[in-house]
């Protein structure tokens, strides 16, 4: 008789917590939407992370985005944008070449860091051949 008691009396707490989690969403209004929500074809998850933004640097110390030659000024704005866009999800990866001094890949590091951009690296091939 003992645990059918129990069970009750579980099975009535749970109700009673749950009419109360309905209450609270009808009356802050999450309850029911009452709008006609649009459907697309083509919607991707919010919680798809963003494009990584890969930058190349050649020798010269010249930067490449999207296989498109910009000015420092131009890639710091393409990192405000794409950080402004993407609060704290964007990535950046920085490949410079091995002949490239290392004072152009700091600055491209130092254009993230301006930008608030914190997930950004440096590729580099591994000696098995794999870019890293």
């Amino acid at each position: 008789m003992t645990p059918m008691i129990d069970c009750v009396f579980q099975l009535l707490l749970f109700f009673l917590v749950a009419s109360n989690f309905q209450e609270q969403a009808r009356i802050s209004g999450e309850g029911e939407l009452g709008a006609n929500l649009p459907s697309v074809s083509a919607a991707m998850p919010m919680v798809m992370r963003p494009r990584e933004m890969i930058v190349n640097v050649d020798s010269e110390g010249d930067i490449y985005l999207d296989g498109e030659r910009f000015s420092e000024e131009q890639v710091a704005q393409r990192f405000r944008r794409a950080q402004a866009d993407n609060p704290g999800n964007q990535s950046v990866v920085i490949r410079g070449n091995e002949g490239a001094d290392w004072k152009f890949v700091a600055r491209i590091m130092s254009l993230c860091n301006e930008a608030e951009i914190q997930d950004y690296r440096v590729a580099v091939i591994a000696e098995d051949g794999v870019e890293e």
